[in-house]
C-alpha cells in the first residue's frame, strides 16, 4: 500500500520517512491525499459544470506544491 500511495505522492512520502515518520503512520497521514491527488491528476474533475458537481472525496487538505503539480496537469490537457 505504500509503494502505491509513493507513487502518486513520492515528496510527501519521502518527506515524512525523512521526519522520521513509521511506514504505518506516513501511510494514514498520506492514504486519502493520494487517492484524491490520483483523481485530480487523471482529469476527473476537469470540465465540471459548477462546485455542486464535485463528489464529496473531492477535496482533501493539500500543499501549494501538490496544487502546482494538478495545475500544470490541467495545463497540459
Amino acid at each position: 500500500h505504500c509503494l502505491a500511495v509513493r507513487a502518486v505522492c513520492q515528496r510527501e512520502i519521502d518527506c515524512d520517512r525523512g521526519n522520521g515518520y513509521s511506514w504505518k503512520i506516513t501511510l494514514l497521514r498520506n492514504y486519502w491525499k493520494s487517492k484524491v491527488k490520483q483523481e485530480w491528476l487523471s482529469g476527473k474533475y476537469s470540465n465540471i459544470p459548477s462546485q455542486f458537481s464535485l463528489p464529496e472525496k473531492s477535496m482533501y487538505p493539500m500543499d501549494a506544491d501538490t496544487w502546482g503539480e494538478i495545475l500544470e496537469a490541467e495545463l497540459e490537457r
